[in-house]
């Protein structure tokens, strides 16, 4: 376990040199200095790779309930964001790799930065609105069925046998009728 943790610590080091300059440099090759290519790109970037990791955990979340089903969907997630993360190790980034992939953003890819933000942002919205349609759409659905058994159960209350009154069922027409009082004088005429 120890010479793991030593591992990942390592990698870590390493890749915390080498990943900022070397993301600086793809997506200045990608943009070649064109602003309107680095909105273009930052946009698609931030967008996709904003948009896809919230849809894949939302997904995989929806699918299985368990703790390891979220634990895999974190690890999708992280996976598929890793083109956002890497930019945002660049701009938040205090050490001297992180400022010389920021220089290089800044003359090889001019507006990527910002534009990749619009785009996340843009992204982060766009999973809430859908987010917000599936718990509506849940909704509603257990609406329906709740007002699809109440009908039910109203329908069986209207189709069930009306019961007659025991005292009357026993009771033949002529004992009926003498119950009923005899017609008064002035009715007679």
């Amino acid at each position: 376990m120890p010479l793991r943790a030593a591992l990942v610590v390592v990698v870590g080091f390493v890749a915390s040199v080498t990943v900022p300059r070397w993301w600086a440099q793809r997506i200045g090759a990608q943009v070649d200095g064109s602003i309107t290519q680095g909105i273009l790109v930052g946009l698609f970037y931030g967008f996709f790779f904003t948009l896809l990791p919230l849809l894949a955990f939302i997904a995989i979340v929806r699918w299985r309930h368990s703790a390891k089903a979220i634990g895999f969907a974190l690890v999708v997630a992280v996976l598929l964001a890793l083109p956002n993360l890497m930019t945002l190790g660049i701009v938040l980034g205090r050490n001297n790799p992180s400022h010389a992939g920021e220089r290089t953003l800044d003359v090889e890819a001019p507006a990527f930065r910002g534009a990749s933000l619009a785009g996340a942002v843009l992204a982060v919205l766009l999973g809430g609105f859908v987010l917000q349609l599936l718990v509506s759409r849940k909704r509603a659905r257990e609406g329906v069925r709740n007002v699809r058994e109440e009908l039910a159960r109203a329908k069986e209350r209207v189709e069930a046998p009306i019961p007659a009154e025991p005292a009357l069922q026993d009771r033949r027409e002529d004992e009926l009728l003498a119950d009923v009082p005899p017609p008064k004088p002035d009715e007679q005429r």
